[in-house]
């Protein structure tokens, strides 16, 4: 891995929100934490002798929580289904800056339709439906970082 992919991936996980990643490759272990209270980032990097090759591995911390939202809000939101991001990455609703947006609030959808794309170390990821029903809520902003397991849609599956 060169310097260059290095620091690509610090200013990946800088714009993600994460608050830890690790990855550790046959060669090299890195630890890439940024901090919550004084806004810095710190990065450890390790060369590891050379050994078996181990398997390429990420880990992320979770989401921090939002505040709780009122009880009749969640109640309401209860009767749909959630599509979460399968991955760490960037939010988009549209596949090009010149292209419609995939869905909006109110749209059909069915099992198979892709939903919106996450960028991840520049590769685009098109989300796709495992539901079929309609468009409730969009809970993402287009191009925003978003977090594994981050809920990304609210789907009336009626």
């Amino acid at each position: 891995m060169e310097l260059k992919d290095i620091q690509n991936l610090i200013k990946f996980v800088a714009k993600s929100g994460a608050s830890e990643v690790k990855l550790e490759m046959e060669d090299i272990k890195i630890t890439i934490r940024t901090g919550q209270d004084d806004k810095g980032e710190t990065t450890y990097f390790q060369q590891m002798p050379a050994m078996a090759a181990a398997p390429q591995q990420v880990v992320a911390a979770p989401a921090v929580a939002a505040p709780d939202a009122p009880v009749a809000a969640e109640e309401e939101d209860s009767k749909f289904i959630t599509v979460k991001s399968p991955i760490i990455g960037t939010f988009y609703r549209k596949p090009s800056p010149d292209k419609p947006m995939f869905v909006e609030v109110g749209s059909q959808i069915g099992e198979g339709d892709v939903l919106c794309v996450i960028e991840a170390m520049k590769l685009f990821n098109e989300i796709e439906s495992e539901i079929s029903g309609k468009i409730v809520k969009i809970l993402v902003d287009d191009a925003s970082p978003v977090e594994f397991d981050q809920p990304l849609f609210l789907v009336d599956p009626s």
